[in-house]
């Protein structure tokens, strides 16, 4: 690769990094624009939300042709390919996002007119804090190849976990003194677990992020863990198969 053409490549990596986190803010932005919508009770922005989604899914699609031009006709090795792969991959991450966003929209939707508890709109809230957080950290640990806050992302989303937890508890507790019917109980679960979805992505983000600025895997740590795990209980099975076997046999004659 000429030096021409590196200068070239890079500058095409990094419009492919601006895009993302231009991606991520139109992410962020649907969430809190859903979460606007349901606790307004306002269908209007609600559908309108779902109807944006559109922009979201063209600027992934867009990203993705980019870079797969760039590893068609670059042929790009090391460092360079994984940011092109880990752009990939976020770019799905983000556009799952913006679907969970327009999810909410739709849970709104099916509980139109349904008063919500003040503890939980008050848990709905904070969940929506901390899903818009999480996108933020995910995308600053991207843009700014920092791989330590990309590995803090797991342990920032405890924060959402407890929140889902809770806002479930309160649900039930909501449900069994009958301040909700069954219907809005169950969207208001569902909704709590695309908010708990959100957070997950963004970790994943932080993953690909670990992988594109060192090389390592940290998705491959429980696959290898489940291969080691594995081999003696697959060890034991092909033992008892083969004693199966010969029994099978002894029986037969």
């Amino acid at each position: 690769m000429t030096e021409q053409t590196r200068k070239g490549f890079h500058a095409e990596i990094d419009e492919i990094s601006d895009l993302i986190v231009q991606l991520a803010a139109r992410a962020g932005d649907a969430v809190a624009r859903a979460t606007d919508a349901l606790l307004r009770y306002d269908l209007v922005e609600a559908q309108q939300v779902i109807d944006d989604d559109d922009y979201i899914d063209v600027a992934a699609i867009e990203v993705e042709e980019k870079c797969q031009s760039l590893l068609a006709l670059q042929q790009p090795m090391a460092g360079d390919l994984r940011q092109i792969l880990a752009a990939m991959w976020i770019t799905g991450e983000l556009e799952r996002t913006g679907g969970l966003a327009c999810n909410i929209c739709k849970g709104a939707r099916r509980m139109f007119r349904t008063e919500l508890p003040p503890r939980l709109r008050g848990l709905i809230a904070e969940m929506n804090e901390e899903a818009i957080r999480l996108i933020r950290l995910a995308v600053d640990s991207y843009s700014e190849h920092d791989a330590a806050l990309a590995s803090a992302l797991d342990d920032i989303d405890d924060r959402l976990d407890s929140l889902h937890r809770t806002f479930v508890k309160t649900l039930l507790e909501s449900s069994r003194t009958h301040d909700l019917d069954v219907q809005p109980s169950v969207q208001l679960a569902l909704i709590a677990r695309y908010y708990e979805r959100i957070g997950d992505h963004a970790v994943n983000i932080g993953d690909r992020v670990r992988y594109m600025v060192s090389g390592i895997m940290p998705w491959r740590v429980g696959l290898d863990r489940h291969r080691v795990g594995d081999e003696p209980r697959m060890r034991g099975l092909s033992a008892d198969a083969v004693e199966m076997s010969s029994n099978g046999d002894d029986h037969a004659d």
